[in-house]
């Protein structure tokens, strides 16, 4: 049978209607997926169209599945921080929602505050366990959405469920209509999407999603899970692991509008970041995050990276104020006493300081040829210089500068500056006489005034 496809304005044979395959054993993908060695990407050389939305955005998971890799927050963090997301998205929402537990009264509190601070963006929504009292909490709260864990890779339904597919999904089923039954809009968190059997029941299983949402004209959300960081972003990569197959899929065999659709993925494998990217380009409006991407094991992936993302995929922030980042890693470091990584892109206090000598010199020629973008502008984080053995006179001055904002004053100087060559000369001999380590800005600071005690008048 033929359609007109309003979506690619193009005649179509009309889209197979997939049926749950309840398979007697559960089916592991042992050929991807052998347990006692590294997983194997497969190719079918398959591709499937890009189909960016025409809105996309961000959702926050800091508070729920963030919190789940270490101390819990407390309340007044969980705040500051939520108020610190609101400033980042903006007037226009890119960052959309957050999620939070509402199990305990300190659960329950940060909702509350949360709640009264009276920001658009981000919504509050929940994460809970499939049981009526919990249902009962997020109506309660006065919450409109929550996530509602449905795993659906055989891993968990057989060895972590004990169940059939078929069992799996009418208890699902009958979960989700619970959820509509009180009015609140469910999120599907599709748990481990990236192991799972696609068409014998990832589809069928959306499709039947998408007869509840038709009925009850309540929206269904799907979250694609990718719980282990399995998620492959390249072209022709096979299912399970292909998220440009999952997004297709679910938009075009299940009928889900990009609105509706979700990426959450994992960092396992260092693909975090781009395999979010490419939910976007593929069909899903949303991509989940934390800040700093905290979360479990290697955690999940970084909101702020995603901002970056964003801005690049749209050529403009839309609002959104990027200097929050470096206030948002100053906050985890400064009130939490969380220790980021120097080096992590954007938020390490090291991520745009060079240590080589002729980057310093690039650097205090035009920092455009060693810096990624004018990171003092748009993250408030000028590029600095860390002096060590290689740093040069270049280093040094560049240091100078950049430490004392002499750019900005209309003062800098050059590395034929008297000063800067005294120092030079004092940095070389105590690598001569046997130091390793970086110069700190404190030992920079008394050389400074022990060279030159006139030199910040």
């Amino acid at each position: 049978m033929l359609e007109f496809s309003k979506k690619t304005n193009t005649i179509e044979q009309s889209v197979y209607k997939y049926s749950l395959q309840d398979m007697p054993e559960p089916n592991l993908y042992r050929d991807l997926f052998p347990y006692d060695r590294i997983p194997k990407i497969a190719f079918n050389h398959r591709h499937v169209p890009m189909n960016v939305p025409d809105e996309i955005w961000i959702t926050d998971t800091t508070f729920r599945d963030g919190q789940q890799s270490k101390a819990p927050f407390t309340v007044r963090q969980i705040v500051d921080l939520f108020d610190l997301i609101h400033k980042l998205s903006g007037p226009n929402g890119v960052i959309r929602q957050s999620e939070f537990f509402v199990y305990t009264e300190k659960d329950k509190e940060a909702v509350r505050l949360c709640q009264e601070r009276g920001h658009r963006f981000p919504e509050v929504t929940s994460w809970i366990r499939a049981t009526e009292s919990d249902f009962k909490l997020v109506k309660n709260l006065h919450l409109d959405e929550t996530g509602i864990l449905v795993s659906c890779s055989d891993y968990h339904i057989f060895k972590k469920l004990n169940m059939t597919r078929k069992q799996a999904m009418d208890q699902y089923l009958s979960i989700v209509k619970m959820a509509l039954d009180y009015g609140i809009r469910p999120r599907c968190h599709f748990e481990d999407i990236t192991r799972a059997d696609f068409y014998g029941f990832v589809v069928p299983f959306a499709t039947e999603l998408k007869k509840l949402m038709d009925e009850s004209k309540i929206p269904i959300k799907i979250r694609a899970c990718d719980t282990m960081g399995y998620g492959v972003s390249f072209p022709g990569v096979a299912l399970p692991r292909s998220i440009p197959g999952i997004i297709y899929g679910l938009w075009h065999y299940a009928g889900f509008p990009s609105e509706l659709l979700e990426w959450h993925g994992h960092n396992d494998f260092y693909k975090a970041v781009n395999n979010s990217t490419t939910a976007w380009l593929y069909g899903a409006s949303s991509v989940n995050c934390s800040l700093l991407g905290i979360g479990e094991r290697t955690g999940n992936c970084p909101l702020e990276a995603m901002t970056i993302e964003y801005t690049s995929l749209r050529g403009d922030p839309n609002g959104m104020n990027l200097s929050v980042i470096t206030e948002i890693a100053d906050y985890f470091k400064n009130e939490m006493g969380y220790e980021i990584p120097p080096q992590t892109p954007f938020v390490g206090n090291d991520f745009n300081v060079t240590r080589a000598g002729i980057h310093a010199d690039g650097l205090l020629k035009d920092e455009e040829i060693y810096n990624i973008f004018n990171t003092g502008l748009i993250l408030n984080k000028p590029p600095r210089v860390a002096v060590g053995q290689s740093s040069g006179l270049a280093g040094i001055a560049h240091w100078i500068n950049s430490y004392y904002n002499l750019s900005e004053q209309g003062k800098a100087i050059n590395k034929k500056d008297l000063l800067v060559i005294k120092m030079k000369e004092e940095i070389d001999k105590q690598y001569e006489e046997g130091r390793s380590t970086i110069m700190s800005d404190e030992e920079m600071e008394e050389m400074i005034l022990l060279l030159d005690p006139n030199f910040l008048e």
